[in-house]
């Protein structure tokens, strides 16, 4: 992955430029600014970049926003703040509707306590009070009933407006949740998923992590333009996401790295699956149809460890990327395992970038 920090710049020192960034510009560090800084200074997505240095030296929220809907997908960003409004609003009016019935139970309890005091007064034992208590504790009833009724048809209707509100931030969170050039998953869905791996520890021996990178991406960019290699990305992603099974979670994890998380395949399945991706792309020519101009070979890196050789997320991905980071060393277009003893020389870098 390249980006303005170096082209092995490690998250952490990443995160920082991108922070010091948002700080100059007076931009707020929330996560919908933080994501569109680093696609900005970090992707490929070079129209996002052009836009982006437009901004400076100060930028508003809301021109961030609407470069973040032009190029990232993000209409969903501001949205999920007005839902969240929506969804206080309702609960506000619940709560309303509670305090009405507890209000109106509490008056009606009070009233039966007197009533039964009158009952029980030695001096009132006569037909006419009877009668005028039981028509006055029916009266009561019956309005109590009809108080309770109207606020179960107001819980009722309050419901159904907060499921409609869950609904539209299920589909918010699909937009935020996915890359908008490649349509795979993108670095905040694969930073949730990976930092779940080993809630359950039973299936880490049938659990990899495969990441994979575009060989000499950089020069195509250089040779032949970004629009070219968004194009070549996505099609890239295509292929990746065409050789694995519906159920294989993919994404894309940085400028030209894919993140795979396999679930129940072993370690030789991992690898038949990794090498039939790899063969899948180097069968595939990138050609300009109208020109002819060939822009391949388009290869591909990948490294990948098992769950069962790292003890936590962060260990489990420095061990596939320096799997990766051997594979790559290693002459490029290659699959590799993590084994102990792996590039002792390579630091690494850290896997978590978004944060909640």
């Amino acid at each position: 992955m390249t980006s303005a920090a170096g082209p092995k710049a490690p998250i952490v020192e990443i995160a920082g430029h991108i922070l010091q960034a948002m700080r100059s510009m007076g931009v707020s560090p929330i996560p919908r600014n933080y994501q569109l800084f680093y696609e900005a200074m970090v992707g490929s997505n070079a129209e996002l970049s052009r836009d982006f240095t437009k901004l400076a030296p100060r930028a508003r929220q809301e021109d961030l926003d609407q470069l973040a809907a032009l190029h990232l997908g993000n209409q969903g960003a501001t949205a999920v703040e007005r839902a969240q409004t929506r969804i206080q609003a309702e609960l506000e009016g619940v709560l309303a509707l509670l305090r009405q019935e507890k209000a109106s139970l509490e008056s009606y309890n009070k009233l039966l306590f007197q009533t039964q005091e009158s009952v029980n007064a030695k001096n009132a034992l006569s037909a006419e009070l009877l009668a005028s208590a039981i028509n006055l504790l029916a009266t009561a009833t019956g309005e109590t009933l009809a108080s309770g009724e109207r606020t179960v048809e107001g819980m009722v209707q309050r419901s159904r407006e907060m499921e409609a509100v869950r609904k539209e931030l299920d589909t918010y969170k699909r937009i935020a949740n996915t890359d908008s050039l490649t349509r795979l998953a993108n670095r905040r869905a694969f930073d949730e998923r990976l930092s779940s791996l080993y809630d359950d520890a039973m299936p880490l021996p049938v659990t990899a992590l495969i990441l994979a990178d575009i060989d000499h991406f950089k020069k195509i960019n250089d040779t032949f333009g970004h629009p070219v290699g968004d194009k070549i990305l996505a099609s890239v992603a295509g292929i990746i996401r065409a050789g694995l099974p519906r159920d294989i979670f993919v994404a894309r994890s940085g400028g030209e790295e894919f993140a795979i998380i396999a679930t129940h395949k072993t370690m030789d399945e991992v690898m038949e699956m990794c090498e039939r991706i790899r063969t899948a792309l180097n069968g595939r020519a990138f050609r300009n149809s109208r020109t002819g101009v060939d822009y391949g070979p388009v290869t591909l890196s990948l490294g990948f460890a098992m769950g069962s050789q790292a003890a936590d997320p962060g260990e489990l991905y420095a061990r596939a990327d320096t799997a990766l980071y051997c594979a790559k060393n290693g002459g490029r277009n290659r699959t590799m395992l993590f084994e102990d003893g792996m590039a002792k020389d390579y630091a690494g870098k850290s896997w978590l970038i978004y944060r909640g």
